[in-house]
């Protein structure tokens, strides 16, 4: 027994870089209390929305987030680390990816983000459907950003048809979003905003469509609308995105008290940057009027667009 024991503290995997094991497991904890943190920022979540969704207390959920997570997350990743797998491996209800798929995913794992980017752009080249973007514009930005307003304006503008994705998505499920909210939460949603996204992309073209806020944080739908769609992003400053939401009488922001729904809202712009950051063209509205701002809409729509724009009216 005695051999035994020893063998088996033998193979016991050394702390990470030669820390005390402790100090590691605080360590991956405080970073993965980080991580849902700004998951549910990218997903305009607040904690109460997130505890509703999952089940989870939000107690628990805040300390998840400060550091203090459960310790058996510690002994799921010590376990993925003796077999050798990533956590994500083990915890997954997908099915198995083909060997391809996991040789492909470590090859860009290796790339730096120009290359990335370089990648990305070869593989739509390649694989993707980029049919019918010269007659689709997509709005996207952040709530009260002002993406139905100048939208609808723009759509006028060029004869088109208005759409509104939160319209199209109630359509789908038959029932208002926040009764999708209540009933199915979050996650059923986005299946709902997939299936939206898919019916518009197949309707005829020449069509403006204002998307969700949060539409930029599921990788699988921002891709498709990134591929049908000339997407622009429409910028304004938190203050602005804040007045505007209050304005429209939207009292999900309230729901926390103004500081920390303010203090959501800066975070959850500074989380989906990089994804706005994919658009085709960016409009920052900052200090500018709602008429300013459609002239610069107009203007980035020719430019990206060419001559199948029809001429331009006056404002």
């Amino acid at each position: 027994m005695r051999i035994v024991a020893r063998s088996l503290k033998a193979r016991q995997l050394p702390a990470e870089g030669g820390t005390d094991p402790a100090s590691s497991s605080s360590q991956y904890l405080a970073a993965l209390g980080r991580k849902v943190r700004n998951a549910r920022a990218r997903h305009g979540m607040t904690r109460r929305m997130l505890a509703h969704d999952s089940g989870i207390s939000e107690r628990y959920l805040a300390q998840l987030e400060s550091g203090l997570g459960n310790f058996s997350i510690v002994l799921l990743r010590r376990l993925a680390k003796a077999i050798d797998v990533p956590v994500a491996e083990l915890v997954s209800d997908e099915p198995p990816h083909p060997v391809a798929y996991s040789l492909l995913v470590e090859r860009l794992r290796r790339l730096k983000p120009v290359e990335l980017s370089q990648a990305s752009a070869m593989l739509t080249q390649h694989f993707g459907d980029r049919s019918g973007r010269a007659e689709r514009v997509a709005l996207i930005g952040l709530r009260g950003a002002g993406k139905s307003t100048l939208g609808a304006a723009l759509a006028k503008h060029l004869g088109w048809r208005f759409m509104e994705m939160s319209r199209e998505i109630e359509a789908e499920a038959g029932v208002s979003v926040a009764e999708i909210f209540d009933l199915w939460g979050q996650a059923a949603y986005r299946r709902y905003e997939r299936r939206a996204l898919e019916h518009i992309v197949h309707m005829p073209p020449k069509i403006v469509l204002a998307t969700g806020g949060g539409l930029v944080s599921e990788p699988a739908t921002f891709g498709r609308l990134l591929d049908s769609f000339f997407t622009i992003w429409i910028e304004a400053s938190p203050e602005e995105h804040w007045d505007r939401v209050i304005r429209q009488g939207d009292q999900r922001v309230a729901v926390s008290g103004d500081s920390e729904a303010l203090a959501d809202m800066r975070r959850i712009l500074a989380q989906r940057d990089p994804l706005h950051g994919k658009a085709d063209a960016r409009l920052q509205t900052r200090g500018k009027t709602a008429r300013q701002s459609l002239r610069e809409l107009i203007s980035l729509t020719r430019a990206h667009m060419g001559q199948a724009l029809p001429k331009q009216r006056a404002l």
